[in-house]
């Protein structure tokens, strides 16, 4: 067999399974069938004895174990080769001697490829090998092997890999400190360090990053607390890597290698350290200090609530081009309101990390070239601001004013633009946003050019990551008009030859439309979305628009909620939005991909690579000035510290808490609507606590499904019974496995039968996921432990 000729994946970093040529999950029915292909594949290729695989897969043998692992090799066969004719010799899975044999590709396992990635990344030059090694831990969904990890034939494949997950680690932030990244090295240490206190060398990498950013205290302050760490819980002294690092920090050592960036040595624990020439720091970094605001790059969504807030009508004026930027003053006073509640939001909730001011502190050794004054005002004018960009939107808005027509056309795809800058400042921004783009597309419908309001109707692609609509109504409007907007292009195209628009460009405009519906339509029933998802993702494809496909992938990630368990699917497709956004420079998307893979990485409980992500999506977000992130990234520090299970319930609860404040006033109401009650719900119920909530709680959107839990733990179980009875099917969102698993929870308490089988059956597709997670903001645990639950 050629091994080239084999188009399926299978996975082990993570619960095991198999993909086909596609991507889909194959079927590999019980554990039993996956237990086999996992113990061929700890064999890498070579024959395992019938009799091995008999002892390794029962403990007490049934009547016929040879009989019953024969079953289970045809089953995973048929599964594997589904296209090989019954009489054809299997190519995958064979039968050699006494037993049987793996015989796949190296890039067909995942932790194969997994291995050699991690070795060819140690080859690269830094930035490739930090390309690599991203790449590499992105394929990790979980424990190695899962439900088989601690099995005796697994235990020792897992742990090396687990151990080889931790060196990649490691290896990834020696890269990024050569690349001159010792920002980001230092937010992906934090986490790694915590998760793993006992492995020096991670202490010692983020030692050296904090040096590396100009924060010397805070680097010896992670030295010292390893040294405690390592003396109370283990009572030993640390390593000479530690103890050499420490030396050097307080000496201020030149060769830490704070400024050049020296050559990348590709393997973990020379950096910093003096195994090599006594030289204590040979991965370099960029210039001291690093990016100003930026030094610390940890998951904090208090820093981007707040950063730089109260300039942010003034970068309003820095549109994408000067037509942008004219609409009007009403969408200018949206902005500087925005600002304002961002600020507030900012000052509320900022701790230890201060915002960047440099942008707006006057270097105090340079005289004022802007005065704050215009000199060519007219006499009685208001004095022009002070701030260059406050200026230039001033001049330009009064340029467009003089210059465009009040009733000129031109100016409802001004106002577009300028909703679309305003929509992603949060606050009332948003919410202004959404009013006068309703308005824009009846004004533009009025006007009865289809073309332009198809133009007006698809510039307005914000990026999405939340599934429940703030305001269904104005949803449902926008849906409508674009619906008759693409009838009436469709008609166009077909009966006006030679008109001023090319084909392609009317290709582009019907792509932007069905985007938006899908949009727009998300978390209903309807077919309507899917389809227009994919029939915009197939025109993007083929006209090779980046920016219209990164927006037919937001579409397209609103709709991979048909069913539970889709968190690979919508990994995927963020991955896509991550690439295509960074190679085109479409920051708004990338950071949308960011947060996709976030939320999918949590629900598969792959956290590490989930905080990468968290990682990336704020410090875009500090980079070009998206207060909104910090919103869901803050909401996930909190999920982070939940799962941790170390930390206290009553400080669990504080950072929901915490993170709630920040909806306030953030513009979206499907959001923060009923949120936090369901997040302390779902705390309090996997953490075994009393349900104390207020009568007037307000559950939102989520009361159906909460209620029936709440009568059953005050001791009502007939009003229960009924509420339960009641409850619909989730909606296709985020949160429809927390909210399945709410059912499910009532009905196995009052033993219904029907809604327990209800239940099972739709969460069983996500039964290697965490139930909720996957919003990014809460969880109620692993699905499976649920499906247990109901099949009792």
């Amino acid at each position: 067999m050629n091994p080239g000729d084999v188009y399926l994946g299978l996975g082990v970093l993570g619960p095991v399974t198999a993909w086909d040529a596609a991507g889909n999950t194959i079927a590999l029915k019980g554990p039993r069938h996956r237990s086999v292909l996992a113990r061929l594949i700890v064999a890498r290729g070579r024959v395992v004895p019938v009799a091995h695989l008999v002892d390794d897969l029962w403990d007490d043998p049934p009547a016929d174990p040879v009989g019953a692992l024969r079953t289970f090799v045809a089953a995973l066969r048929r599964a594997l080769e589904p296209d090989r004719s019954p009489r054809a010799p299997a190519r995958l899975l064979v039968t050699e001697g006494p037993g049987y044999a793996l015989r796949v590709p190296t890039d067909a396992v995942d932790a194969w490829w997994f291995e050699r990635s991690v070795a060819d990344a140690a080859k690269l030059p830094p930035e490739a090998a930090t390309v690599r090694l991203d790449e590499a831990l992105g394929r990790w969904r979980g424990p190695a092997y899962a439900e088989f990890a601690e099995h005796p034939w697994a235990r020792a494949d897992s742990r090396r890999l687990t151990e080889l997950r931790l060196h990649a680690v490691e290896l990834r932030a020696e890269a990024l400190m050569s690349s001159g990244e010792a920002d980001r090295a230092a937010a992906d240490l934090r986490a790694h360090g915590a998760e793993h206190p006992w492995r020096e060398n991670a202490w010692r990498l983020l030692a050296l990053a904090l040096y590396r950013t100009g924060r010397q205290a805070d680097a010896l302050e992670v030295l010292r607390g390893a040294r405690t760490l390592l003396a109370d819980q283990l009572g030993i002294d640390p390593g000479p890597g530690l103890r050499a690092l420490e030396e050097d920090i307080l000496q201020q050592a030149e060769h830490l290698g704070h400024g050049d960036r020296p050559a990348w040595a590709g393997r973990p624990g020379e950096a910093g350290g003096r195994a090599r020439g006594g030289q204590s720091g040979q991965a370099g970094g960029r210039a001291w200090g690093g990016r100003p605001g930026q030094a610390d790059g940890r998951v904090r969504g208090d820093r981007l609530a707040g950063h730089d807030a109260s300039g942010q009508a003034d970068r309003l004026a820095q549109a994408d081009d000067g037509a942008r930027t004219a609409a009007s003053t009403r969408a200018d006073d949206g902005a500087r309101t925005a600002a304002s509640t961002q600020a507030k939001d900012g000052a509320r909730t900022a701790a230890s990390t201060p915002a960047d001011h440099s942008a707006r502190t006057p270097d105090p050794a340079q005289p004022d070239r802007h005065p704050p004054t215009d000199r060519t005002a007219r006499p009685g004018a208001a004095p022009a601001p002070a701030n260059p960009a406050g200026r230039v939107w001033e001049q330009v808005a009064a340029a467009y004013d003089r210059t465009v027509a009040p009733d000129a056309r031109a100016r409802l795809e001004s106002t577009t633009g300028l909703l679309r800058n305003l929509a992603v400042t949060g606050g009332s921004g948003l919410l202004a946003a959404r009013e006068h783009r309703v308005a824009a597309v009846a004004a533009a419908e009025e006007l009865g050019d289809p073309e332009l309001t198809a133009r007006v109707i698809g510039a307005y692609d914000v990026p999405a990551i939340w599934t429940r609509l703030d305001d269904p109504e104005q949803a449902a409007q926008v849906v409508a008009a674009a619906e008759r907007t693409l009838t009436a292009l469709t008609a166009r195209s077909s009966t006006a030859h030679g008109h001023a628009a090319t084909p392609a460009a009317h290709e582009a405009d019907k792509a932007r439309l069905l985007a938006t519906i899908a949009l727009e339509s998300r978390g209903t029933r309807l077919d309507r979305g899917p389809q227009a998802a994919r029939q915009a993702q197939e025109i993007a494809r083929r006209l090779d628009d980046p920016a219209l496909l990164a927006f037919a992938l937001n579409a397209g990630f609103m709709q991979a909620f048909d069913r539970t368990g889709l968190a690979p699917r919508r990994d995927g497709i963020g991955a896509e939005l991550v690439a295509l956004s960074a190679r085109h420079g479409l920051s708004t998307f990338e950071t949308l991909g960011h947060l996709v893979r976030l939320q999918a990485r949590s629900a598969l409980g792959d956290f590490t690579t989930a905080d990468h992500h968290a990682v990336a999506a704020d410090a875009l977000a500090v980079r070009h000035e998206r207060p909104l992130v910090g919103v869901f990234t803050r909401w996930y520090a909190a999920l982070r510290l939940d799962t941790t299970g170390r930390a206290p319930a009553a400080e669990v609860e504080a950072a929901y808490r915490d993170a709630a404040a920040l909806l306030d006033g953030a513009g979206m109401p499907g959001l923060a609507h009923g949120l936090l009650p369901l997040a302390l719900l779902c705390l309090r119920l996997r953490r075994t606590l009393p349900l104390d909530f207020d009568d007037h709680t307000d559950w939102g959107p989520y009361a159906p499904w909460a209620r029936p839990v709440l009568l059953l733990d005050r001791g009502r179980r007939n009003e229960a019974a009924e509420a339960l009875h009641a409850t619909p099917e989730p909606p296709r969102d985020l949160l429809q496995e927390a909210l399945w698993c709410l059912t499910a929870q009532a009905a196995v308490a009052l033993d219904d039968r029907r809604t327990m089988a209800r239940a099972h059956a739709a969460l069983t597709p996500a039964a290697n996921e965490l139930a909720g997670a996957g919003s990014g903001l809460l969880t109620l645990g692993p699905v499976a432990g649920y499906l247990e639950m109901c099949s009792g």
